[in-house]
């Protein structure tokens, strides 16, 4: 396997022959989902709404447009303190630190449903959707490893911080909402909200390589989701993505929803975000038309 930069790299993981439960990952995911269950029983409305806003924060601002389209890719720049803030708000989601994350996913884009993909559903849909995070080493902190794949990102002493320490924001978050609203806010805000972000982000692994439309003929499984592009903020639109992975719009035609393109607009509009890379839209689908 070799690093973004053509350099060889560590092997990462891409089946589930032979790897070994990782248990304090397992531990953890078991505990969240039965929190998640708990939380339906202690329903409210402050709670409800808390989470929701949440989720926004979390795998939108976080994962959709922070770690994905802004560090993974460098579709758009904000001013850094921006940035940091996003990566912050991914913490949130359990799904890593920065620089994990972000090697994990260019990994992916290198090696897309080939060998070398960490989750590809070509080894299977439950080992696409959560099994590679479930069986093997864990590499969540693992930052000499994972910065061979994000270079960028180990050059900011915050990036390294965080994904160390990732754990942390969430662990103050969660000491914040019992404090706010006791533990139904906790349940609700901490263990529901991040399982259907998680199990949401999984979906982009996993089902938009097996179900949806595929506009352009990538070398990958990619496909368009239209479920889970709203599930994600648009992330759904999977195909489009692989066709153009530098391109912070991902939904092409109007009709294709998605919201993180439309709140890097609004960013762009308040002078906040510059150098947006996105394709002439009409002329790709012209192309596309004609083929």
């Amino acid at each position: 396997m070799y690093t973004m930069q053509g350099q060889p790299g560590p092997e990462l993981h891409t089946t589930s022959e032979n790897e070994r439960l990782n248990w304090p990952t397992t531990i953890v995911m078991v505990l969240f989902h039965l929190g998640a269950l708990a939380a339906l029983f202690m329903f409210n409305w402050r709670s409800a709404a808390a989470a929701i806003f949440l989720y926004w924060m979390a795998t939108g601002l976080g994962i959709s447009m922070g770690y994905h389209r802004l560090l993974t890719h460098r579709s758009y720049k904000v001013p850094l303190m921006v940035e940091y803030f996003f990566a912050v708000c991914g913490a949130l989601t359990l799904e890593g630190g920065p620089i994990f994350w972000v090697g994990t996913h260019r990994i992916h884009h290198q090696n897309s449903d080939q060998h070398g993909d960490p989750h590809s559903p070509r080894d299977g849909a439950w080992w696409a959707h959560v099994g590679w995070l479930l069986f093997g080493e864990a590499k969540h902190s693992n930052t000499r490893l994972m910065s061979k794949y994000a270079p960028d990102l180990t050059k900011h002493r915050f990036y390294v911080w965080l994904n160390n320490y990732h754990w942390l924001p969430l662990v103050l978050l969660g000491a914040v909402l019992f404090a706010i609203g006791g533990v139904s806010m906790l349940l609700w805000g901490i263990c529901l909200r991040v399982v259907v972000g998680l199990h949401a982000t999984w979906l982009v692994n996993s089902a938009t390589h097996m179900w949806g439309a595929r506009r352009f003929n990538t070398r990958d499984d990619s496909r368009n989701n239209w479920w889970v592009a709203l599930l994600t903020f648009g992330e759904g639109w999977h195909n489009n993505h692989h066709a153009h992975p530098t391109s912070a719009r991902h939904g092409l035609t109007w009709y294709e929803v998605d919201i993180s393109w439309i709140q890097i607009k609004i960013l762009k509009l308040l002078g906040m975000a510059k150098s947006v890379r996105v394709p002439n839209v009409e002329d790709v689908l012209t192309r596309r038309k004609a083929a």
